[in-house]
């Protein structure tokens, strides 16, 4: 078995330095009442956008030209998910201001690839929570000190493989508007190996505390350890019930996002326990970075973590995210699968 271990998405490095559903019961719009209150009236204002109250770029324009208008030297924006295929995808990513800290306000991205003059935009990237109802929060998530609360999300077109440029826009509180640069590398669909919508999923056996002989510690990085996550193998379940199944390692991950993604699904399990199965995989063998991947995350092919799959009743996969995943995200994978 391989020993690799795993890459971080680009939003690892600032993490490391930083300290609403209807249906949900404990919606987003509840959980972020337990974030301090300049962050949760930013975030709050985030989740939803109007693009139309954006510019749009002129015909034959580059985005290095339209993002002239703008501010581009001290904000930053920071990619939460790294795989991206033809022909198009969820982006998740960070903002952060003049001064680096997390930014919160009406967003939108401009797209365009390399050597093409087409630019697509402006397209909604509202943010999603990542806070949960504190009862359903580790000691590894996001807190109501913690400006880490949010992240935002935007489908974008990538017709083609190749490298693409995203300008993100945002309007901040007083008027301000910033504007910050990345870019992100389109593979080809024949490169990514990993299992994809409308697949069957591998039938994998993941641990459960029988597996790991009782130890929760074994099978759990989160603090405290969520055994009710574990009660089944995925290979038990699937083809037979819709079931959830997240690779993260709340303490060992590359980046901040395992424990709030872990968290989530602790919550949404509370609402959609009945309907379908949950569970929780950790990544590295005996929870140590240098024994490798534990054998459902190879049979996957993850080249990240966290992951998020939903399968349907057929065993085929509804949904797959990567990254940092809000609970509206989460539970819009949920309902694909459920969706009949």
């Amino acid at each position: 078995m391989s020993k690799r271990a795993l890459l971080p998405v680009a939003l690892v490095a600032v993490l490391a330095g930083c300290g609403g559903t209807e249906s949900t019961g404990e919606s987003s719009k509840d959980a972020i009442k337990s974030v301090n209150a300049s962050v949760r009236t930013q975030v709050s204002a985030a989740q939803t956008v109007d693009p139309k109250s954006f510019p749009k770029p002129t015909a034959g324009q580059s985005l290095e030209d339209f993002s002239a208008q703008f501010d581009t030297q001290g904000p930053q924006a920071i990619a939460a998910s790294s795989v991206f295929r033809p022909p198009g995808n969820r982006l998740a990513f960070g903002l952060l201001d003049t001064n680096q800290r997390f930014a919160y306000g009406k967003t939108v991205v401009y797209v365009q690839r390399r050597g093409s003059a087409a630019v697509a935009g402006p397209i909604a990237a509202p943010a999603d929570v990542l806070v949960t109802a504190p009862r359903y929060r580790s000691k590894q998530a996001a807190s109501e000190k913690d400006p880490f609360a949010a992240i935002y999300e935007a489908q974008i077109p990538t017709a083609k493989p190749g490298i693409y440029n995203v300008l993100a826009v945002s309007d901040l509180d007083g008027g301000r508007r910033i504007a910050a640069p990345m870019s992100i590398q389109v593979i080809s669909k024949a490169k990514d190996r990993i299992p994809d919508v409308g697949e069957q999923a591998p039938k994998v056996r993941t641990d459960t505390l029988g597996s790991v002989k009782g130890d929760e510690a074994l099978l759990d990085t989160r603090l405290p350890p969520a055994p009710e996550l574990a009660r089944t193998s995925f290979d038990k379940v699937v083809g037979r019930k819709p079931v959830a199944l997240l690779f993260s390692t709340p303490q060992l991950c590359q980046s901040r996002v395992c424990g709030p993604v872990t968290d989530e699904m602790l919550q949404l399990e509370q609402t959609y326990g009945d309907k379908m199965t949950f569970i929780h995989q950790e990544v590295y063998i005996a929870n140590n970075p240098n024994k490798g991947l534990r054998a459902p995350l190879e049979h996957f092919r993850l080249p990240s973590e966290p992951w998020l799959f939903t399968v349907r009743s057929d065993g085929t996969i509804a949904a797959r995210l990567e990254g940092s995943i809000g609970i509206r995200a989460f539970e819009g994978a949920i309902k694909a699968a459920l969706k009949r």
